[in-house]
């Protein structure tokens, strides 16, 4: 790319930038896991009131998407890596506080401070992947960070069957999980300098170059062509697709248990099996988002999904439909969900809008699932087959809507913003 010098013994390989920042997608994952099982484990324990569960695990909800409304203006403000390095802070202090917290306000506190940092750190870090990445392997690393969100639930599923029955050791257990990874990737990234491509954006806005790139850094530009197109396509695409697949997340054992009468030892054990296969679905998406066969993935993807939730729909809830829609959702997934998502936000906005839009973006889709996720034991309750009609249809609306935007879609911000910004060139003065 023009203007950006690159030192080999100073710039850490890609890969590792890739492991290193995506590890905020591990830390999610396991975060959201663990909370979900700890706080069941210290009601028991150490009190926690069901109301109370019911507290803590909204603050989390929706601090995350404060965080990630916030971080990622933050981050196109005020560059990558302090705000990265700042979430890991937050992580670090909120989860030893939901390790050593037995009081309400103190759990509280906890779950506030980690959903801020959780939510702030993936679209800056995000960004900081793909502004590392060349054009050959961008999608790949941009992938690569959403596997290993799956990564972060299966290691919490795994240490969770082991500490499950320690009483509220385990729940601190479960919570020093994350809190640990968290700053032992904290201290990791101390390695990790700004993106190169978002110091020399900085540079060109404080000398007043005209490029694309210095100039787009404003969030009404995210409304404005060529911008609004595709951040409104993805706004729909992720919102409509992760009220199917959270409600899938988080209900899945619930819906087991209390439609299928499947125990949670056997749907735990089905969901063990298939994770695997949904990580190595992802490995191979890595080996084909770069390439031109790009979409034909999403749409086998998109397909998988809806069918996924049709099944219950047409067989009813018994062991076999629930593995079919683990099975199903979890490959369908690693084709047409959040990882293509975190692909086309990276390559459909520039760098000083970048982690801006997809914390937006983040932000709408998660506080809409955690609006959804209240009311689903008692849309369940009342009729199970019309719930999951209604997310195949959803997610089927929000899949046609990203297939329709980026099937034909050619431009790549990436090839683009370092040229000249036609809509600042036409605000000159023309010379007499």
């Amino acid at each position: 790319m023009t203007g950006l010098a690159r030192s080999a013994s100073r710039t850490p390989s890609v890969w590792w930038v890739a492991v290193v920042a995506g590890m905020a997608s591990y830390i999610d994952a396991a975060a959201l896991v663990a909370n979900g099982i700890a706080l069941v484990i210290y009601q028991h324990t150490v009190g926690v009131t069901p109301g109370e569960i019911g507290i803590l695990s909204a603050a989390l909800t929706f601090s995350v998407a404060i965080g990630a409304l916030v971080g990622g203006r933050l981050g196109d403000r005020f560059g990558r890596r302090p705000v990265f390095l700042v979430t890991l802070a937050l992580i670090v202090i909120g989860g030893t506080l939901l390790i050593f917290g037995t009081s309400l306000p103190l759990l509280l506190i906890g779950e506030v401070l980690v959903g801020l940092g959780i939510g702030a750190d993936i679209p800056v870090s995000v960004a900081t992947i793909s502004e590392a990445a060349s054009d050959k392997n961008r999608g790949a690393v941009v992938v690569l960070s959403s596997l290993l969100w799956g990564v972060g639930i299966l290691a919490t599923i795994v240490i969770s069957s082991f500490v499950g029955g320690m009483g509220y050791l385990g729940g601190q257990i479960l919570y020093a999980h994350f809190t640990v990874i968290a700053l032992i990737v904290l201290l990791l990234r101390l390695g990790i300098p700004e993106s190169e491509t978002w110091k020399v954006a900085r540079e060109e806005r404080r000398h007043g170059v005209e490029t694309i790139r210095a100039d787009k850094t404003a969030v009404r530009d995210l409304f404005r062509a060529p911008y609004i197109v595709p951040f409104l396509a993805l706004l729909a695409f992720a919102t409509l697709t992760n009220l199917a697949a959270n409600t899938s997340g988080q209900f899945n054992a619930y819906v087991a248990v209390n439609l299928a009468g499947v125990s949670v030892e056997a749907f735990s054990q089905a969901a063990l099996w298939v994770f695997p296969v949904a990580l190595l679905a992802g490995i191979w998406f890595m080996k084909v988002v770069d390439g031109p066969h790009r979409m034909r993935y999403y749409a086998a993807g998109g397909v998988m999904m809806v069918s996924a939730y049709l099944i219950p729909v047409v067989f009813g809830f018994n062991f076999v439909s629930i593995v079919a829609v683990l099975f199903l959702s979890g490959v369908g997934n690693a084709f047409a969900f959040d990882a293509i998502k975190r692909v086309w936000t990276q390559e459909s906005f520039p760098t000083m809008l970048r982690s801006s839009a997809q914390g937006g973006i983040d932000a709408v889709a998660r506080t809409c699932a955690a609006l959804l996720a209240a009311v689903t034991p008692a849309l369940l309750a009342a009729s199970p087959q019309l719930m999951y009609l209604s997310l195949a249809i959803v997610t089927a609306i929000g899949l046609l809507i990203a297939w329709i935007t980026f099937r034909k879609r050619t431009r790549n911000e990436f090839d683009v913003e370092q040229e000249l910004d036609p809509d600042a060139e036409a605000a000159q003065p023309v010379p007499e």
